[in-house]
């Protein structure tokens, strides 16, 4: 009788260490998955802020400046709950203003338009790179999210269960050439 007791407490501690390692495993999870959001965060905002000086710095035709603003400015000002939407149209438009590599050349004539077209140009390679990272971190906490022992026990806690960042982040061909040479 005492040696059944003693293995029922052997696997109830032993189980109790699993889910106590699994949670600590979904915590984990999560910090890195605020860590991958902040770095998506900061490399958006870099690139719309990158977008909107050249925007307002002459260096750009007025239409070509104007719709840049106006969609930098807009990714920018975005909710949370149209940042994916505002962010896309932001690609777009650096893809209909830098779409050809005459008009990057174009810029990078005008004086500091070569530094202004290089630090474009990295931001826009970037955030491909940060959403990427933010995806995978979201894809593994909710792999393991979805397990039973994760639902049952909740070891999640209160947190929000995760969700992707979806957007289109194809960058402008002149400026990721522009960018592989740089």
């Amino acid at each position: 009788m005492w040696t059944t007791l003693i293995w029922i407490a052997v696997a109830l501690v032993a189980i109790g260490l699993y889910l106590s390692w699994t949670a600590g495993r979904l915590d984990r999870l999560h910090a890195r998955l605020d860590a991958a959001r902040a770095a998506l965060d900061a490399q958006l905002l870099r690139r719309a802020s990158v977008a909107q000086e050249v925007a307002t710095s002459g260096m750009l035709d007025p239409a070509a400046s104007i719709v840049l603003y106006q969609a930098a400015h807009a990714a920018r000002q975005a909710e949370e709950e149209q940042r994916e939407v505002a962010e896309s149209e932001l690609s777009q438009a650096l893809r209909a203003v830098f779409g050809e590599p005459e008009q990057v050349e174009a810029v990078r004539r005008v004086p500091g338009g070569e530094e202004a077209a290089g630090e474009l140009a990295a931001a826009v390679r970037r955030v491909p790179m940060a959403r990427r990272f933010h995806n995978d971190a979201v894809r593994a906490a909710r792999a393991l999210r979805r397990h039973r022992k994760v639902r049952w026990f909740r070891l999640a806690g209160h947190a929000p269960f995760p969700l992707a960042f979806e957007m289109d982040d194809e960058p402008p061909s002149a400026l990721a050439d522009r960018a592989a040479q740089g």
